[in-house]
């Protein structure tokens, strides 16, 4: 009997890596998750606590801090599927796909929080 593992566009290539390097990269994608669910969480923190933030800049950090969330597990799974494919086919590891992005968003979203404490 053949076993059927999803993805399939990870698993029907190459040959299976050390088990050690698959649970590491399992790992790094659930820290990713618990990255989402704390931006989410932050997001819906500042709509839900009465901080003395301007309500326009507390919206708007709120805002990006939820799509944020949103974005993480994307870039969790695509890191995730490129990471175990190239470790499968004997690759160079792929460079981080949208940690730039996450990181200059959190950025962007405590600059609003800090204009709208001094605004």
């Amino acid at each position: 009997m053949t076993l059927r593992r999803f993805p399939q566009a990870v698993y029907r290539h190459g040959e299976e890596p050390d088990p050690r390097f698959t649970l590491a990269n399992e790992r790094t994608f659930l820290a990713w998750i618990r990255t989402s669910l704390a931006l989410i969480a932050a997001g819906v923190a500042l709509e839900a606590l009465q901080l003395p933030i301007r309500a326009d800049f507390r919206l708007y950090s709120a805002g990006l801090f939820i799509a944020l969330g949103l974005v993480a597990p994307v870039h969790a799974w695509v890191s995730w599927m490129r990471t175990e494919r190239a470790m499968r086919e004997s690759r160079p590891l792929p460079a981080p796909a949208l940690s730039g992005i996450l990181a200059l968003g959190i950025v962007v979203a405590a600059l609003l929080i800090a204009a709208g404490m001094f605004l």
